[in-house]
Parts: C-alpha cells; structure tokens; sequence
C-alpha cells in the first residue's frame, strides 16, 4: 500500500545510498545491509541482535518482532525509540515527518531525465502519447492539456469510427469475421466480435492488422490537420 510505488528506487540504489550514508556517518561501524523479504527480515531469526531503533510509529512493529523472537526461543530485543525529523517545508497534503513517499509525490509532473534530443524529430507537430489503464486520468490530463491549447485526438473514438459502414475496415472486419457479427442495421455487433476474438491470439491478430493501421492513419489525418491550423 506504499504512494506510488513505481517511483520507489531499485533495491539497489537504496542499499548504495545506505551504504555511502553510512560509511560517511561512521567509517570505522560495522554493518549488515540486507532486503527485507518480509515484514521481520532477520530480526527474528538472528541471535546476535540486541537492540530494534524504532519510531513511535513502528512501536508495535517492534513489539511484534519481540513476539516472533520469544516464539522462537530467543531474547527479546531492547526497543529504542528515537524521534523522527520533521519536513519544515512539507505541505497540506504530505506526512509532517521527512518521508520518501512525500519525495515521490513531489516527483509527479517533473521531468525524471532531461528530453531526449533527436533530430528525427521534428519540432511541429508536437505530439505527445497519453497511455494508461482504466481510471488512470487520461482524460482529466487531455481536459488540461486542451484548456492549454491542445489539439486533442481521441484514439477510442477513432477505434469506434473504423467499424462503422462505410468506415475504413468496415469491409475487411465483414469479410474475415463474417456476416453474423453484423446487426439488422447492418452495423457491426462489437460484442458479437469480442466473443470472436477473445482468448484467440490468432483471430485477434487478424483484427488488429486490420484495424490498428486504420487507425493510426485517421490518426496522422489529423495531426496533419492540426499542423495546418498551427
């Protein structure tokens, strides 16, 4: 349940700038650093720790540990509480203690490395891609960034466009998947075709070769479109 996990860094990164804080605190101490696999790491199981440094946060996750170790036949381990630094400048909607998961939300709209300078792109039309599942924002992030003067292209609206009569892959849907995914009106039963290609990587295929370069070339229409309206 971390904030934005996909922004944690790799164990990794974590462990080196452990290693590098500690080696900087105090060269001469001797240390252990070691992924937690679960929620007790080796503080359960290593008989040489003495003392667990919590918070007052994680008090009960100390006595926790404390009642693993005594269920498996070792000493409890002296709990020391220390004080959590507070963020000066943390706002209304962050944690008041200095928090990575604060960091990570500061993190969302800044650029995580600089753009990538390629010649082969050209500067107008810009085009930018907005992916993301269900309920992601997409459509919360294309209200913004066509109050900003955006010319936005809905590539699901496209997707509906292709199949209706007339549409650029009306026929060719027609004639691979045949006449009985059509309604009376003579549209196409999306459902009727889902069945058809659901659980089927090869009729899947044959649909989406059909219909995606349909769609990718509406798709160019009007980002030339938009090019020649500036």
């Amino acid at each position: 349940d971390k904030v934005l996990m996909e922004l944690i860094e790799p164990y990794e990164v974590r462990a080196a700038k452990l290693r590098e804080f500690l080696e900087d605190v105090k060269p001469s101490l001797h240390y252990d650093i070691v992924p937690l696999a679960d929620p007790y790491g080796p503080s359960v199981t290593d008989p040489n720790l003495q003392c667990l440094v919590i918070s007052e946060e994680t008090r009960r996750g100390g006595e926790a540990v404390n009642k693993k170790r005594i269920e498996n036949g070792l000493p409890e381990l002296v709990l020391y509480e220390i004080l959590l630094m507070k963020d000066p400048d943390h706002a209304q909607n962050e944690e008041e203690k200095i928090s990575s998961s604060s960091l990570r939300q500061r993190l969302l709209g800044t650029l995580l490395r600089p753009p990538r300078q390629d010649p082969a792109l050209p500067s107008r039309p810009y085009v930018i891609g907005l992916t993301g599942g269900t309920g992601s924002g997409k459509t919360s992030i294309a209200k913004v960034l066509g109050q900003l003067g955006a010319f936005l292209i809905d590539a699901d609206k496209l997707g509906h466009a292709v199949y209706v009569p007339g549409g650029p892959a009306y026929e060719q849907v027609v004639a691979a998947f045949g006449a009985e995914i059509l309604n009376e009106d003579g549209t196409i039963n999306r459902k009727v075709l889902g069945a058809k290609v659901f659980g089927n990587q090869e009729r899947l295929k044959s649909l989406t070769d059909i219909v995606w370069p349909e769609i990718a070339r509406m798709v160019k229409e009007q980002i030339r479109e938009a090019d020649a309206r500036g």
